[in-house]
């Protein structure tokens, strides 16, 4: 939808952001404060290895398909991932949000970021292949761009941005052969897919309107969100489905790593490059996540690629990076003053460090 000192949400939009204390001389600074904690594993070393995570997600919803009804495998994905970001709150003392206004809201973003895009593309893989559902996924910064310019009144498209939503929806019609009429295309399939990918900008704005300013960290608000996602899947997966009658082990480690790995300990592994690195190089995960997942289910699962697919994501991901781009700073603009030592890095008012899960 982390460091020692977890980020807080942030303020809303309209509001500047809060001022940041002076730097004490450096002698002080050594003496009282004491020294920020490194990560074991460099930032790089995360970073990939969140790109191979969330990029063989979709090979594992495959995998899990083929045991689980689609319900069950988003089922048991929340429920691992909860688990451990449950772990991680329990050994991090972190609260849980205290306000009913803030725990509606969690629910509403459960659904949007959570419990409905996961379902739908579990249900989309059943009919279309684990590459196409991954490409789909990239699509998210292309509706995030049309949804911010229409939900956000600051957020003022340019040329190049406007250009990169051209060039990313003709990616999509590229990748889905609209010369050919989407001969041999499973439209219901995809169409999910591209509805979960829509579901994420959604939840985006969403959060960014109602949620900032709650006082919560952000690792107690997304494991909150996410334990409410997994009762609403709880509620609905046995209105649908029958309980199980076997445990193929193949669709089971799949579920579980989906889970462990790509709802729970990618999280964590987001939280932290986004303090470290900030939100604009974390981001840059995303356009890993096609490549990895189209070469995971060619090697791995042995499904056909035609050229138009690899194009076509390629131009998905030239149109979703030129949508994203900002315009330069002015350089009269008033720099801000870096934080203490030690002291959580101060995000843009507004911003949300969450990334899209696949």
């Amino acid at each position: 939808m982390s460091a020692p000192c977890e980020p807080r949400a942030t303020a809303p939009a309209s509001a500047p952001p809060p001022p940041v204390p002076p730097v004490p001389p450096v002698a002080s600074a050594t003496a009282s404060a004491p020294a920020a904690r490194r990560p074991a594993l460099d930032w790089r070393i995360r970073f990939a290895g969140l790109s191979l995570i969330w990029g063989f997600s979709f090979l594992l919803i495959k995998v899990g398909t083929e045991g689980y009804a689609p319900f069950q495998v988003t089922f048991g994905r929340l429920l691992a991932g909860t688990a451990v970001l449950v772990a991680a709150m329990v050994l991090r003392r972190e609260r849980l949000p205290r306000s009913a206004r803030t725990w509606g809201h969690l629910t509403v973003a459960a659904l949007l970021l959570n419990a409905l895009p996961f379902s739908l593309f579990s249900y989309a893989e059943l009919t279309i292949p684990s590459t196409l559902a991954g490409i789909c996924n990239a699509t998210s910064p292309l509706w995030g761009m049309v949804l911010s310019v229409v939900a956000l009144s600051e957020d003022r498209p340019t040329r190049r941005r406007v250009a990169g939503l051209g060039v990313g929806f003709l990616g999509v019609l590229t990748v889905l052969g609209a010369w050919q009429g989407f001969s041999g295309l499973d439209l219901p399939g995809t169409g999910m897919a591209l509805l979960a990918s829509f579901c994420y900008p959604v939840g985006w704005i969403y959060v960014r309107r109602t949620l900032a300013g709650t006082g919560s960290s952000t690792l107690a608000l997304t494991g909150s969100q996410l334990c409410l996602a997994t009762v609403q899947l709880a509620v609905v997966t046995p209105l649908f489905t029958s309980a199980p009658t076997s445990f193929p082990l193949l669709p089971t480690l799949s579920v579980l790593a989906l889970g462990a790995l790509g709802t729970g300990l990618a999280v964590l592994l987001q939280y932290g490059l986004v303090q470290e690195v900030g939100p604009t190089t974390a981001q840059m995960v995303t356009y890993f996540i096609p490549v990895i997942a189209t070469a995971a289910g060619v090697a791995l699962l042995g499904e056909q690629l035609s050229w138009n697919t690899p194009v076509g994501a390629l131009v998905v991901l030239v149109g979703a990076a030129l949508t994203q781009s900002r315009p330069r700073r002015s350089a009269a603009a008033t720099p801000v003053p870096p934080p203490p030592p030690g002291s959580p890095s101060i995000r843009p008012a507004g911003r949300d460090p969450r990334l899209p899960q696949p």
